[in-house]
């Protein structure tokens, strides 16, 4: 149905099942970062002529199209980065490290991707501070039970995913937020892998951090969102020093940017931030309830397919909200033996740890297959993953 917008898969006769890593781009998109170089290529921020002021007005209509998409207010800021990694490691570093002390404690989860992890880790080291878990029930939901034991006068800072990356379970990101602000706590949410899939309202969430990337958008690699209060902004130092994030620089010392406009020194990638603008207007064009109810009908069709091969497992499939994305074993291969043989059939999903080494050793398995979905995504991709996965049952029961 939508599979049309997408050049690539236009050109390669493959199943692509593996949009959490990253979407494949429309023609749109890339029409316009085409566009873009070829017409409007400027420094933004660094110049008054015409290339460069173009390149910052279309960074600043990227920002307004992001923060409407996210249903951000005055109160916030979009702030630009290269991917959701750096905007977890810029509160992480300048939000972490400025306001944890010993004895304080950080509350995540055990399914977050590990750029929502290491970094807490690092936090937990440095100040002294406790890193505390949520664990998970038996249908892999967020134990909202267990999480609000561990909240306390000593809680700073609740890290949790939006939707987790392997398995696609959905986590209560408002409820999480609300227990937070109950105890003093401010929350981060890692978007990166449920920003796709439903909306999002940062205000009417009163979210305090929330990241994720561009190009599980649909949009260009190198451009990631960091939302951030600006209350909380204004407490916290600079990341990356050096040009356009200063007012006055002296010999000794150094003036910055109110706002996030201090998160973005250096040379901003002026195409890929356009490309997210891009995106947004390519998905609002085609409908977003009508795309994200066309994925959720395929979702639904992947999981019945999956259940339906009895030497398959398939990992938290009954959880209370999922997004698209299934993992899944065929029992008693690895999931690299599995990933190679779907590939051969250019059946393409993702296999490995997923950069979830804690949810893995959770879970009492060691890697899994990732099947996921995107709006070019369609039934004869499922029908494809059935056939090939019956392969490598045929390969391995031998």
């Amino acid at each position: 149905m939508y599979k049309q917008y997408f050049p690539l898969l236009q050109n390669r006769n493959i199943h692509y099942l593996d949009a959490a890593a990253t979407a494949q781009r429309p023609q749109a998109v890339l029409d316009g970062v085409q566009a873009y170089y070829t017409r409007s290529n400027g420094n933004a921020g660094r110049g008054s002529h015409t290339l460069a002021m173009e390149s910052s007005a279309l960074i600043e209509a990227a920002r307004t199209a992001v923060s409407d998409f996210i249903g951000a207010d005055d109160s916030g800021e979009v702030i630009f980065t290269k991917n959701a990694t750096e905007s977890l490691n810029i509160i992480a570093y300048c939000y972490g490290l400025e306001q944890l002390h010993a004895g304080d404690e950080i509350i995540i989860a055990i399914a977050n991707h590990h750029a929502n992890l290491i970094p807490w880790q690092f936090v937990a080291r440095k100040t002294g501070a406790a890193l505390r878990y949520v664990y998970l029930d038996e249908h892999g939901n967020f134990d909202m039970a267990g999480f609000k034991t561990l909240l306390g006068s000593r809680t700073k800072i609740v890290a949790v995913t939006a939707a987790v990356n392997t398995t696609g379970v959905v986590f209560p990101v408002q409820e999480i937020i609300t227990e937070a602000h109950k105890h003093g706590a401010v929350a981060v949410i890692d978007a990166a892998q449920s920003i796709a899939h439903f909306p999002h309202d940062v205000a009417a969430w009163d979210c305090d951090f929330l990241a994720f990337s561009g190009h599980k958008l649909y949009a260009e690699f190198g451009a990631g969102v960091l939302y951030a209060k600006r209350t909380l902004i204004e407490k916290m130092p600079p990341f990356l020093y050096g040009g356009s994030m200063i007012d006055y620089v002296g010999e000794q010392t150094s003036e910055f940017k109110a706002g996030g406009a201090k998160y973005e020194g250096g040379t901003l990638d002026a195409a890929a931030i356009h490309s997210l603008q891009l995106s947004i207007d390519f998905l609002k064009k085609l409908g977003l309830e009508e795309l994200h109810s066309y994925v959720e009908g395929l979702h639904r069709s992947l999981l019945t397919a999956l259940k339906s091969l009895d030497f398959v497992e398939a990992y938290y499939t009954d959880a209370q909200r999922r997004v698209p994305t299934v993992a899944f074993n065929v029992k008693d291969v690895h999931s690299h033996d599995t990933a190679y043989i779907l590939d051969e059939q250019g059946v393409m999903v993702r296999s490995g740890h997923h950069c979830t080494q804690p949810l893995m050793d959770y879970m009492g398995i060691n890697s899994c297959c990732r099947a996921s979905l995107g709006i070019y995504n369609t039934q004869e991709d499922i029908d494809a993953l059935a056939a090939a996965l019956k392969k490598v049952y045929d390969v391995f029961k031998r």
